[in-house]
């Protein structure tokens, strides 16, 4: 069966899909060494050799299909995760401040984190961290000769990565060594 047959109208095809994979490269090849060897190609050798090729196509687009899904999904997530960061951290803050307590308000806070947690949400940056550029964002800079190397002085905001992906920096004050 031609492509034209498996695709009467001629087009293109989807540009999105990648380009043919190497199983068919190999299917084509094996088929070339057998026209070779044999002569001409039977109709049933040509029809079973498309038929493999198609079922190979088939089987990448599901595994491409699903990678795509998945990656939709922990996009998905990650966003609307970040949305809720601002709460968060406004959270955190009326409960350093004893505000939460006896609060209805606590009870929203423990849900809130508990999703955020359920879904792989971990908070960082914490006083005597070392400091990371690719973690933390340095907004003050304080000489300290007890220091060898940079550490965080305090944290203004709390970084929060899910899994492996950063979502936010930690915002902190850091202490460098003196000269």
């Amino acid at each position: 069966m031609s492509e034209e047959q498996l695709n009467p109208e001629g087009a293109a095809g989807d540009d999105n899909l990648d380009s043919a994979p190497a199983e068919t490269d190999a299917v084509d090849a094996e088929l070339a060494d057998l026209v070779e060897e044999t002569g001409p190609i039977s109709k049933e050798a040509e029809l079973l050799a498309d038929l493999q090729r198609l079922q190979a196509e088939f089987v990448n687009y599901k595994a491409r299909v699903e990678r795509d899904r998945d990656l939709a999904r922990n996009n998905a997530v990650a966003e609307v995760l970040r949305a809720l960061l601002p709460a968060l951290d406004d959270l955190s803050r009326a409960e350093a401040h004893g505000d939460l307590e006896g609060s209805p308000l606590a009870s929203v806070a423990t849900k809130i984190r508990n999703a955020g947690d359920k879904f792989g949400l971990k908070s960082f940056g914490a006083k005597g961290d070392k400091f990371d550029p690719e973690q933390h964002n340095a907004l003050v800079q304080t000489p300290n000769a007890e220091v060898t190397e940079t550490v965080v002085a305090d944290v203004v905001e709390p970084g929060y990565l899910l899994g492996e992906r950063l979502l936010r920096p930690a915002m902190v004050a850091v202490f460098i060594p003196t000269e």
